[in-house]
């Protein structure tokens, strides 16, 4: 299949590529940090006819993953079942540098593979999500998780390739 030679493409380019300026790439716990405090990332698919689809989403990093919920079925649902190999994106400040022509910047790009999770583990990621993005509503997670349980599901992806770089 095409999208096969695809995806070994991609795993093959990031594994021998370097960074053109490599002064500019951060290392692996300055891009697991930027993983960590970044509001949103694009989670990249390729569809069954081989069009890449590029979705933002709400995430969270648990230990050294990458959690996400979204509705129970889905285009990013049909395209993870096809091929779960994705990419994910994160920049996290910018400032553009008019005078210069240029941007100050910070972005982490990751290679996974995404598996569906389940029970306490979904759980888990859920109240992850919930303390990223409302902690002050902590208090009333269990209640609200109980009740969106089942009309969500959660996926992780697991990191196998990441790499940073910023302009600061």
């Amino acid at each position: 299949m095409h999208w096969m030679k695809f995806i070994q493409c991609i795993f093959l380019i990031l594994k021998e590529s370097t960074m053109r300026r490599k002064y500019r790439q951060i290392s692996q716990s300055e891009a697991l940090a930027l993983l960590e405090k970044g509001e949103f990332g694009v989670l990249s698919t390729v569809d069954g006819e081989n069009r890449p689809y590029g979705v933002p989403i709400n995430y969270c990093l648990l230990d050294d993953s990458i959690y996400f919920h979204c509705a129970l079925e889905g285009k990013k649902i049909d395209n993870i079942q096809f091929q779960p190999v994705v990419s994910f994106c994160v920049v996290g400040h910018t400032c553009l540098i008019p005078e210069k022509f240029s941007t100050k910047y910070e972005s982490v790009i990751v290679c996974g593979e995404v598996e569906e999770v389940f029970a306490e583990e979904k759980i888990r990621a859920l109240k992850g999500l919930i303390k990223k993005y409302a902690s002050e509503y902590e208090d009333k997670s269990q209640k609200y998780i109980a009740s969106y349980l089942d009309k969500t599901r959660v996926f992780k992806i697991k990191i196998k390739e990441i790499s940073g770089k910023a302009r600061r």
